[in-house]
Order: C-alpha cells, then sequence, then structure tokens
C-alpha cells in the first residue's frame, strides 16, 4: 500500500509554503553554515557569534581539590561544591537551589551580587576557585572574566551588560567583609555542558568534544585550534586548542519558509535568531500554531478544527508532544479536532503529519549545523575514535521523534556520506560539573 491522500496533501502544503525538509540542500546549506563559522572566527560580519572561551579541555581532570560552583540559569541559581574522587568521579556536595536574582522585577546591580553572595555564603570558604556557569551571552576576557553582553527578557538588572561579571562578584564580597583571593571562571551553558560530558566517560578515548543545547532554546559549543581563530588579537595565547561558544540559536542563514516568515514577525525579536525559531522548545510551539491555523484556513482540516485553532492564542512544544504520542487522548490539540468520527480521524491524521513534518525538518537543520561542526573539528574520521557530542535539553531528548530523526540524518549525511563518527552523551549535572572543570583548569 501507498502513502495516504492525506500524506500527499500534507506534503503538497508543506512545499507549497517552502517548508518541506526535502527543500532543505543537505550540501548547500552545510557549505555556508560553514563559512558563516568561518568569517565568525576571523571577525567578519557573520550570524555567528563565535565568542572565544579562554578555556582549554586541557589533559587531566584534578581529582581531590574541591572548587564552589555557581550555575545562573532562566529561573533557578544553584549553588554546590564539586571534586573529582581518585577515580575522576565528580563527588557534588552542599547542593542548593535558589530563585535567579532578576526573575521578580528588575533590580539593581549592587542588589544582584548581594543576592548571590547570601546564596554562597554557606561555601565561601570551602574553596578560593569559583565557576560559574552564566547562561547569557557574555564576552569571556582572556583572564577568565566575562562581560554581560545581554540578559534574556526574563532577567532585569539594571547596569550589567559590558560590566565584568566575576570582578563585580568578587568586590561584593571584599565590600561584605569576606577574606581571602578567590579566582572565578565564567563559561556558559553549552561550554560547560561539553567539559560535563568530558567527565561522564574520563576513560574513553574521544578525538574531540562538542557541547550541543537543544532545549528551549539552541546552541553549540566545540574545540577549535587558537591558531585558527582570527579574532583575538592577543597572539601571545598560551593554550594551543580553544572552545568556541558558538551562540549557534543566532544563525540567520538556514532557508526560511512562508510560515516562518509570518510567524518570526509575531515574535519579540524579528528578524533575529532564525535558526533557534525553526528548531528549539520555545519557538516550535508557536511556529506550530501558526502553520496549523494556515493549513486550517485552506481547508486541510476540518470546519471544526479551524474554529477550534482560530481561538488558540499560545501552543508549547510539550503541547504538539502530547498529542504525538496520544492522539486520541485529552490534549488541546486533540480537543481541537471534529467530534465527528471520519471527521476527527481525518483531522488527527492531518494533524500528526504536519506536526511530524516540521519536526522532521528541525531535525534536518539541527544535523546540517552538527555536520559542520565536526566537519570544522577535522576529527572522528576514525569509528574508534568518534567526536563526542554532549547534548543536553527536553527538546533533544523529550520531543517525539526528534532524536531518532537526528541520528537518522547522522547515519546518512555524517556517517554513510562523509565517514564522520559521533556518539551522543548525556551527562548527569554538566553545568555543575562542567563549571568545576573550567575552575581547576585555570
Amino acid at each position: 500500500m501507498g502513502k495516504s491522500a492525506i500524506w500527499e496533501k500534507v506534503q503538497d502544503f508543506m512545499k507549497e509554503n517552502r517548508m518541506h525538509h526535502e527543500q532543505i540542500d543537505f550540501d548547500k546549506e552545510l557549505k555556508v553554515f560553514l563559512e558563516d563559522m568561518e568569517n565568525g572566527l576571523n571577525g567578519r560580519e557573520s550570524t555567528l557569534e563565535m565568542l572565544p572561551t579562554y578555556i582549554s579541555l586541557g589533559s587531566e581532570i584534578k581529582t581531590n581539590e574541591r572548587v564552589i560552583v555557581m550555575d545562573a540559569g532562566g529561573t533557578n541559581f544553584r549553588v554546590a561544591t564539586v571534586y573529582f574522587d581518585d577515580s575522576k568521579k565528580p563527588v557534588i556536595e552542599d547542593f542548593s537551589n535558589h530563585p535567579m536574582p532578576g526573575t521578580k522585577g528588575e533590580i539593581s546591580r549592587d542588589e544582584f551580587f548581594e543576592t548571590i553572595l547570601e546564596y554562597i555564603k554557606p561555601v565561601i570558604d570551602k574553596s578560593d576557585k569559583i565557576g560559574f556557569c552564566f547562561s547569557y551571552p557574555t564576552e569571556i576576557l582572556p583572564n577568565g572574566d566575562g562581560k554581560a553582553i545581554r540578559f534574556s527578557k526574563e532577567i532585569r538588572v539594571r547596569d550589567m551588560i559590558g560590566e565584568p561579571v566575576g570582578g563585580r562578584l568578587l568586590e561584593a564580597a571584599k565590600k561584605a567583609g569576606y577574606k581571602g583571593d578567590k579566582q572565578i571562571v565564567l563559561l556558559n551553558d553549552t561550554v560547560s555542558t561539553l567539559l560535563g560530558g568530558r567527565a561522564t566517560h574520563p576513560d574513553k578515548e574521544y578525538s574531540s568534544y562538542v557541547g550541543f543545547i537543544l532545549g528551549t532554546g539552541t546552541n553549540t559549543c566545540y574545540i577549535e585550534d587558537t591558531a585558527n581563530i582570527g579574532k583575538i588579537r592577543d597572539k601571545n595565547i598560551s593554550m594551543q586548542t580553544m572552545l568556541i561558544n558558538m551562540e549557534s540559536g543566532g544563525y540567520c542563514k538556514a532557508p526560511t519558509g512562508v510560515v516562518d516568515d509570518e510567524f518570526d514577525s509575531t515574535t519579540v525579536n524579528p528578524g533575529q535568531a532564525r535558526f533557534e525559531k525553526m528548531i528549539s522548545g520555545g519557538y516550535l510551539g508557536g511556529l506550530m500554531l501558526a502553520l496549523l491555523k494556515k493549513a486550517a484556513s485552506e481547508g486541510l482540516l476540518s470546519k471544526a478544527f479551524r474554529e477550534n485553532i482560530d481561538r488558540l492564542e499560545t501552543l508549547g512544544a510539550i503541547d504538539a508532544d502530547a498529542f504525538l504520542r496520544l492522539p486520541y487522548g485529552n490534549s488541546v490539540l486533540s480537543a481541537c479536532c471534529s467530534t465527528d468520527p471520519e471527521e476527527g480521524r481525518r483531522d488527527r491524521e492531518t494533524l500528526y503529519h504536519l506536526l511530524d513534518s516540521v519536526i522532521e525538518r528541525a531535525a534536518k537543520l539541527v544535523t546540517i549545523s552538527l555536520t559542520g561542526v565536526v566537519t570544522k573539528t577535522g576529527k572522528g574520521t576514525d569509528p574508534c575514535l568518534p567526536v563526542c557530542i554532549t547534548a543536553d535539553g527536553s527538546t533533544f531528548y523529550m520531543l517525539k521523534s526528534m532524536k531518532e530523526k537526528i541520528e537518522y540524518y547522522v547515519k546518512k549525511h555524517m556517517v554513510e556520506e562523509r565517514g564522520l563518527y559521533i556518539e551522543f552523551v548525556k551527562a548527569e549535572n554538566p553545568n555543575l560539573i562542567g563549571s568545576a572543570i573550567a575552575a581547576l583548569s585555570r
């Protein structure tokens, strides 16, 4: 038996709106992505920021030395101490979880750091080394500190942009009467994900490491030869290789379709983060809702579905996942389907193919970016020494079929076509563990 008429109709609709995965030329888009990487590394115009981290992978993980770690995320601020035992396994102690400062209304810079000091007071004397996972775009400095480029719209802190985060925290500590010289290393959550992946399998040989996040947002980090980073003006940097925070969610050269453009115009930052808006959980729900409303208006779904979906103002990726896993369940999308048995069946089949097609395209785009990164490393050509890709994020692991579809495109385009070998690894507490490794490497 061939594909159903409903499936064919969905494919035609996706192609008419330039939203179909088959319309993406893998080789062409890979070349464009690699060129943008190269431009970003050399300070030329690029939609990939390619931020140097001044962190090297290091040769060995130091054992039995305790460090303080902090993880500033979107809603939570986590604190702990970490050390690596004789077998190089991480040991997390003194863990505490707090609200992220600035989430409940705008605060001043002084209030921001005073709050952090309160959070770390129980552990501040347990080490002179601090690893600070700061999950916001940051210009990392050669001394390991970093200047905040911007906060997300949920976090509001006055007079922080352009300020050295670690330096200001140490100043606040001295002002509060804390003694001792602390050394702070700032890093992005994607960088800590890469480092945390390394710690997950300390005895396994990999040719290189990549950190990849696909959750609410997306980003990628990889190891680059320092000599290839043309934007670094100080040529006396001693490290041979350096981790690069790509800020890959900001990539804007992937081929967009009609609904991508319509949806982008409704977001708070039109024209920005186009890649993130095509693949990440924070945007996929909104993109899917725009697609479904357009499909319903063009007669692909029942009149009842159109009336119901038009009343729907928001949709999350979690709602799409709920329907895909239980099409006849009680999800918000299932409730939009016609109550007539045959109409309802056709609605559900159409709906399934539309949502699955968006995920299919996202998986192909993800694989283009990861293939670009692995190609740039020059590693992964030996199956016995694959590139370790530490993947983190709910969209990668939890959105139905996303991981499986990415693995399909990896097998097709990386392994079979290019002879590149990778292994996806899931790390536990990568931000805390990666921050510890970064602090120990200075």
